[in-house]
């Protein structure tokens, strides 16, 4: 921490944040980073498993942690400097400041993740103030979080542009996670269904919300039975709030549970 304060910053400063456990995603985020650094910028990726955004205490401890691998990673893309630093480093003992954001978070995961975008946004702004950088790049398969972290940036005056990165997907069409491994095999094979339903929603005639999400949902349950849908929504992109009809950018956004594994993909939609 100490160390990041006293640093030299010179040229553009692009921050890619992680949870570490990298994978196919995160490097096409380091690539995207690295774009944007150029040969005279700084690419910081920083690796830190955030206590305050998980709701369960046996997923935060089950989080796969993985540095060396991670380093290996970051050193292939490219990355300048790593910022990995501890809990009593990011948070003090005594803490009693947050940050919420309360329009964006109603639905979705913040529906049903109750205080977890309250962790991410208190997190990356301790972030953003640690390594001010001048650009961030999140993956878009959290599409939820970057709209969050947009208008958090927006309403807090952040000097900071935010990059929003395509989301990866294996051959299949599964959306790359590092809680892909704790698929089994069954639950796996079963797993393309996601993006299938999906594609189906964006690629539809039908602009009626409830229908759409009729014809995702009857796909998912048909060709993922051991799957339990969390929620299948269709959102505006900008307001993250549910619409009825398709007339104006549209995101449908899907998370699903397969024993204790949740997943989350999403797919935009635009109108005629």
């Amino acid at each position: 921490m100490n160390e990041m304060a006293r640093w030299s910053r010179t040229g553009d400063i692009v921050l890619v944040p992680t949870m570490g456990a990298l994978h196919e995603g995160h490097r096409e985020l380091m690539k995207t980073g690295k774009a944007l650094a150029k040969k005279e910028g700084t690419l910081i990726v920083s690796i830190y498993v955030n206590p305050t955004q998980f709701n369960d205490k046996e997923d935060l401890k089950s989080y796969p942690k993985t540095f060396k691998k991670d380093y290996e990673l970051c050193r292939e893309e490219g990355v300048d400097l790593i910022f990995y630093p501890s809990d009593s480093e990011m948070y003090s003992g005594r803490k009693s400041v947050s940050v919420t954001e309360k329009k964006l978070t109603q639905h979705l995961c913040g529906a049903t993740r109750q205080g977890h975008f309250d962790g991410v946004c208190t997190v990356v702004t301790k972030l953003f103030n640690i390594i001010k950088p001048t650009t961030a790049v999140f993956g878009k398969k959290d599409y939820q979080q970057l709209a969050i972290i947009k208008q958090l940036v927006s309403d807090l005056n952040f000097p900071i542009e935010i990059i929003g990165a395509k989301t990866v997907r294996e051959q299949d069409g599964l959306a790359i996670s590092s809680r892909n491994r704790f698929l089994s095999t069954k639950e796996r094979k079963q797993c393309p269904a996601i993006h299938e339903a999906l594609v189906a929603m964006a690629l539809s005639t039908e602009k009626q919300c409830p229908e759409l999400i009729a014809l995702g949902k009857s796909i998912i349950e048909s060709k993922a039975p051991l799957s339990g849908i969390d929620y299948l929504e269709i959102v505006d992109r900008q307001t993250m709030e549910p619409i009825q009809t398709i007339d104006r950018p549209a995101l449908a956004a899907v998370a699903i549970i397969l024993s204790n594994t949740r997943l989350i993909d999403n797919i935009e939609i635009d109108s005629l």
